[in-house]
């Protein structure tokens, strides 16, 4: 008698629900990166008035790169164990390289507006391979919940 077929295992859609959550923290955080790089140029001298003189140093830029890149890998990995798709990894290697290469080879004081373009742009490629990966996870588990008639439709 094995014990373990006898209960169900609700493990999974819990997994599903965390990877989604990943992808939507994932996916804001990047979209506020880009913002906070495009606007870093136009609002640095507002930044210490407003008690945010953090936002602009280069070590919280760092972690935040460092936090977004391990979060990106690892949600988007997931998601292409389950959709074995390309697409979102393929938004996600260059736009991990422009932030990189922006926040650690353009930083503000090596050029800002380079800096700037560099990390808004590779942040929303960050953003945008999170939302296309949470929608490709999403419609994988939901093509197998309920499978899509291949019959064509009557105009």
């Amino acid at each position: 008698m094995q014990l373990e077929s006898a209960i169900p295992d609700n493990s999974a859609p819990c997994r599903h629900a965390v990877a989604r959550a990943a992808d939507r923290v994932g996916a804001t955080a990047s979209f506020l990166c880009a913002i906070h790089c495009a606007a870093l140029p136009f609002v640095l001298t507002l930044l210490p008035i407003l008690g945010l003189g953090f936002l602009a140093s280069h070590t919280f830029e760092r972690i935040f790169i460092a936090f977004a890149s391990l979060l990106a890998v690892t949600t988007l990995v997931h998601g292409y164990r389950h959709h074995r798709m390309r697409r979102p990894l393929l938004l996600l290697v260059p736009g991990l390289a422009l932030l990189w290469t922006g926040g650690y080879l353009f930083d503000v004081h090596g050029g800002l507006n380079i800096h700037a373009v560099l990390v808004a742009t590779g942040g929303s490629c960050v953003a945008l391979a999170h939302l296309l990966n949470m929608r490709l996870v999403h419609g994988h588990r939901h093509d197998h919940a309920h499978p899509v008639s291949q019959e064509p439709a009557i105009v």
